[in-house]
C-alpha cells in the first residue's frame, strides 16, 4: 500500500505548496459557522449573521473549558445533541492537563475523527517526501497510547483516552497494520501494558512507532533492556518512522539521537491535542511545525500579555507576527468556539504557518517576577546537559520562597539523569547563566545574588519521575510530568518522594 500512499502524498504536497493559508482558514471558519448556526450555541451568538472573521470575533468571546462546561455542556451531559455542534457527540476525550489534575470531558465528533485521520495522512505525506526508501505501510504501526477501553456514558456515547477513541475508528483496511492488538490496547495498568507490548512487538515487523515523547522513551528503554540491544535497529530493523509529541522534544533529543544511531528512521514531531490535531513537522526539526489549516479547525492567537485584559487582541493566520508569544485558541468541528487550549506558541515562519510550542499558559514560573517559561528552561537544561556530558531523563522546576532565617528565595531543579550525574555546582551555574542570557527579568532578579539566590539541584534517582507519576495515578497515556510546579505542596511532595525513593 505504500506506493498508493506515495501517489496521494504527491497530490497532497502539491496542494499544500499552493495553499493560500488565509483563504483556507477563512473558508474553514465560515463552513464551521454555517454547520452550527442552528445549534444552541449558534443561535446564542447569531451565527446566521456572521460574514467573516471580524464578525465572528465580535460575537464569540474567548472561553476556557469551565466556561463551556458550566454554560453549555454540564446540563445536557452526556447527551450533547445540537448544543455546540449539530447532532449527538459520540465521544468525550478525558484529559487532566499537566498540572491541575482535574478531568475534563472534551467533545469528539465524528467530523473530528475524520480531521484527525486527515492529519495522520499528512504526516505520512511529509514522511514519504523525506524518506524515499520508506515502506512504512509494509508492516505494523505501534501506537503507544493510553487504554483503549472506553466508558459508556449513555447509549451511543463513550468517554476515555483520546488514543482509545482513535483506536475504535481505525479504518478496516488499516486494522491489520495496527499494534498493539485489542487485548493489549485495553490494558489499564501502564507498566503491565508496556511490558506486554514490548515483548510482543519484538516478534512483529514494526515500521512506525508513535507516542508521547517522555513515555515513548521509557518504553524504548525497556524494549532495549529486554532484548539486550543498544539501538532501535537492534530490535526494530525495519523501523521507518518514529513519531513523538505532547511535550517538548529538546530535553530528550540527545537520547533519541543515540537510540536511532545507524538507522534510517525518520524522527518526526506532531502537535496533537484532545481538542484537535494542531500541527505536524513538515521539514527539519529546526523549521518548527506546520499548522493543519484545512482540517476543520480555525485558529486564533492571543498575545500572552493580553490574556488577562477585558478585550484581548485576537489574531488569526492573516495577522500574526513572527517571534511573538501567543496563547492558542481553536474553533473546531466538534463544537469548540474560540476555546483556549492552554498552550503557547511562537511563529517561526508566517508564510508557511510554522510554529514552535513554547509552553502552557498556566505554566509560567514567576514566584519572584522572573517570568520563566518552559521553552527557556528546556533550552537551559538541555545545553547544561550537553556542556557537562550528561543526558537527562526528566525534570521539573519549582520555587522556594523566602522564609524566616532565609531571606532570599531560589529555584529548585529536580532532575533525573539517564547516565552519570554531573557536578552539581557546575550544572546549576550553567543553567543559571543561560537563563540570565535568555530572560531579562530573570537576570534582573538574579543580579548580584540580591533578589533571588542561585538555583539548587535535587538529583532524582533513576525511575523517580515514573514512580512519582504512578503514585499520583498519572503514569503513561496522555499524562505528562509538569515541567513547572507552582503549587508548593506538589513541589514538596516531589522533593520528599525523591528523597524517600533514594532511601
Amino acid at each position: 500500500m505504500t506506493p498508493l500512499l506515495r501517489v496521494f502524498a504527491r497530490y497532497r504536497l502539491n496542494a499544500l505548496l499552493t495553499l493560500d493559508v488565509a483563504a483556507a482558514q477563512r473558508a474553514t471558519l465560515m463552513k464551521l459557522v454555517s454547520r452550527a448556526r442552528n445549534t444552541t450555541f449558534g443561535r446564542d451568538h447569531d451565527f446566521s449573521g456572521v460574514a467573516g472573521v471580524a464578525d465572528f470575533q465580535r460575537r464569540v468571546p474567548l472561553r476556557v473549558f469551565e466556561d463551556f462546561w458550566s454554560t453549555y455542556w454540564a446540563r445536557a451531559f452526556p447527551n450533547l445533541v445540537d448544543v455546540s455542534w449539530p447532532g449527538l457527540i459520540p465521544f468525550f476525550a478525558l484529559t487532566s492537563g499537566t498540572s491541575s489534575g482535574r478531568s475534563k470531558y472534551i467533545p469528539v465528533s465524528r467530523e473530528m475523527l475524520r480531521s484527525n485521520r486527515k492529519a495522520a495522512t499528512d504526516l505520512y505525506a511529509f514522511h514519504l517526501r523525506a524518506s524515499a526508501e520508506s515502506h512504512v505501510l509494509a508492516g505494523k504501526s505501534l501506537m503507544l497510547g493510553g487504554s483503549s477501553r472506553l466508558e459508556q456514558e449513555a447509549p451511543g456515547v463513550f468517554s476515555g483516552d483520546l488514543s482509545g477513541i482513535m483506536a475504535t475508528s481505525v479504518p478496516w483496511f488499516a486494522r491489520s497494520r495496527y499494534f498493539p492488538p485489542p487485548e493489549l490496547a485495553q490494558l489499564e495498568d501502564w507498566e503491565e501494558k508496556m511490558a506486554h507490548v514490548a515483548a510482543r512487538s519484538r516478534h512483529e515487523t514494526i515500521r512506525a512507532i508513535a507516542g508521547t515523547t517522555s513515555w515513548l522513551l521509557l518504553f524504548l528503554d525497556q524494549v532495549l533492556r529486554d532484548a539486550h540491544g543498544d539501538t532501535l535497529s537492534d530490535v526494530y530493523p525495519d523501523l521507518d518512522l518514529l513519531v513523538h509529541g505532547g511535550v517538548s522534544f529538546e530535553p530528550y533529543r540527545a537520547r533519541f539521537e543515540a537510540l536511532c544511531a545507524g538507522s534510517r528512521t525518520d524522527v518526526r514531531e506532531v502537535y496533537p491535542a484532545s481538542e484537535g490535531f494542531v500541527a505536524i513537522a513538515d521539514g527539519r526539526p529546526e523549521d518548527g511545525l506546520r499548522l493543519s489549516l484545512d482540517h476543520g479547525i480555525f485558529f486564533e492567537f492571543v498575545p500572552i500579555s493580553d490574556l488577562n485584559l477585558a478585550t484581548p487582541r485576537r489574531h488569526w493566520i492573516a495577522t500574526v507576527e513572527e517571534g511573538v508569544e501567543y496563547a492558542i485558541a481553536v474553533t473546531t468541528c466538534a463544537g469548540l468556539w474560540s476555546y483556549l487550549i492552554g498552550d503557547t506558541v511562537r511563529f517561526v515562519d508566517r508564510a508557511k504557518a510554522r510554529i514552535v510550542v513554547t509552553g502552557r499558559t498556566a505554566q509560567m514560573l514567576s514566584a519572584f517576577g522572573e517570568h520563566l517559561i518552559v521553552s527557556e528552561l528546556d533550552r537551559a537544561i538541555s545545553e547544561a546537559c550537553q556542556a557537562t556530558g550528561c543526558t537527562m531523563s526528566d525534570y521539573a522546576v519549582g520555587a522556594v520562597l523566602p522564609r524566616e532565617g532565609s531571606p532570599r528565595g531560589h529555584h529548585v531543579l529536580v532532575v533525573e539523569f539517564a547516565d552519570h550525574t554531573p557536578d552539581s555546582d557546575r550544572f546549576t551555574t550553567l543553567v543559571d547563566q543561560m537563563l540570565q542570557d535568555e530572560n531579562d527579568d530573570y537576570r534582573a532578579h538574579r543580579s548580584g545574588d540580591f533578589g533571588v539566590g542561585p538555583p539548587a539541584l535535587v538529583v532524582g534517582p533513576p525511575g523517580i519521575f515514573a514512580a512519582w507519576m504512578k503514585s499520583r495515578g498519572k503514569l503513561g497515556g496522555q499524562n505528562k510530568v509538569p515541567r513547572i510546579i507552582t503549587d508548593a505542596a506538589l513541589l514538596a511532595d516531589l522533593w520528599a518522594f525523591a528523597e524517600g525513593f533514594r532511601d
